[in-house]
């Protein structure tokens, strides 16, 4: 199956890359286009998942974006790898649990490549590093399924500013921290979106009918 690579080099406003994935989910229920893969940093912004409450809002004069993204607040700007996908789950198995584990298991093997050992939680989806005897998040997951049409994604701390999710609680989860790789361990990432892309790939063979 046919999946377009799209790398964008310079931030997009999360409102546009909503509004494109969006299309290209309507082109692909209609035949008209590909399967995407899309890899892109975000401009600042706060987005609130389907199921986050307005108490997860620390400081009440940030703005939240509201999407229809599976999941609670989270936070994205410079410095974080954002992986959005759009795949037709009507060519493959109509298996969103086995979808959620492919990228979880893409996420795991890649930075195990890099000497990272992460672990997913089956009660707090994400992929997390233990930091001594601290618990915390380097990678968000959430997902929407349209028409069997699966999209949005998964996103990377690789050297944002992880003192943005100050003003939030981060996915809902209070006694949980937030790192980024260059905090777990200093060296060149350059290679990590093409080591996902190419991992994710090989995954999804997994959810082919």
């Amino acid at each position: 199956m046919n999946i377009e690579i799209k790398k964008s080099k310079n931030p997009i406003k999360y409102e546009d890359a909503i509004e494109f994935m969006e299309q290209r989910l309507r082109d692909i229920d209609q035949e008209k286009s590909n399967d995407l893969i899309w890899t892109l940093q975000h401009k600042d912004v706060y987005t609130g998942g389907t199921s986050f409450d307005e108490n997860e809002i620390l400081d009440k004069s940030i703005k939240v974006l509201k999407t229809n993204r599976g999941g609670k607040i989270t936070y994205h700007g410079p410095g974080q790898l954002v992986f959005y996908f759009v795949i037709d789950l009507k060519k493959r198995k109509k298996d969103i649990r086995k979808l959620i584990s492919i990228i979880e298991v893409t996420i795991i093997d890649t930075l195990k490549s890099y000497q990272i050992q992460t672990f997913s939680d089956k009660k707090n989806i994400g992929i997390w590093y233990k930091d001594n005897s601290q618990i915390k998040k380097i990678a968000a997951i959430g997902i929407r399924i349209s028409k069997w049409i699966a999209y949005h994604g998964f996103s990377i701390n690789i050297d944002n500013n992880i003192k943005k999710y100050d003003s939030i609680i981060p996915c809902g989860i209070k006694n949980k921290g937030i790192t980024n790789l260059m905090e777990i361990k200093s060296q060149n990432y350059e290679n990590l979106e093409n080591r996902l892309i190419d991992n994710f790939i090989s995954n999804l063979k997994n959810l082919t009918s």
